[in-house]
């Protein structure tokens, strides 16, 4: 399982004195940059390739405060992927020093040609890097369909 280690600041804190949920999101957009990165698919690869990634939702469960003063770990799993790639789920988990879970987030997202600003599949370099992550139990091919399964509007709205 890809881990990334954060030492939790006095900035990402919230009101109430513990991670906000702003820090949360920063801290596992970071570790799925971090782990692309290190698969050698940065900023210079996406470039290249005229793609970006887009959000679809983040659903944050949240299990136990995290406080400043000891380090936390993010980790990234694959939950889902489309066959070629264009539609994505990660979950990521946050433990503390000792292992315990201390929240969950599962999101999905797809990817955008920057220029026709639609989705696409993927280059077969990174398709090949999120192929390559952790898989979860519950690990399934993605389809369109799934990525309106929380659709909450009515059809004359969107």
């Amino acid at each position: 399982m890809y881990l990334k280690e954060f030492e939790v600041r006095w900035n990402d804190l919230d009101a109430n004195r513990h991670l906000a949920n702003s820090s949360y999101i920063n801290y596992m957009s970071h570790t799925r940059l971090s782990y692309f990165m290190e698969k050698g698919f940065g900023q210079l690869e996406m470039i290249k390739n005229n793609i970006g990634p887009v959000v679809f939702y983040e659903h944050m469960f949240y299990f136990k405060e995290i406080f400043p003063g000891k380090p936390i770990r993010v980790s990234l799993q694959l939950k889902g992927l489309s066959e070629g790639g264009m539609y994505f789920e990660f979950q990521h988990n946050f433990y503390n020093s000792e292992g315990k879970n201390l929240a969950r987030c599962n999101m999905m997202g797809g990817w955008i040609d920057l220029k026709t600003r639609k989705l696409r599949d993927l280059p077969v370099s990174l398709l090949s890097a999120i192929s390559e992550l952790d898989k979860t139990v519950d690990f399934k091919v993605l389809t369109k369909e799934d990525t309106r399964k929380f659709k909450q509007f009515p059809k004359d709205m969107i």
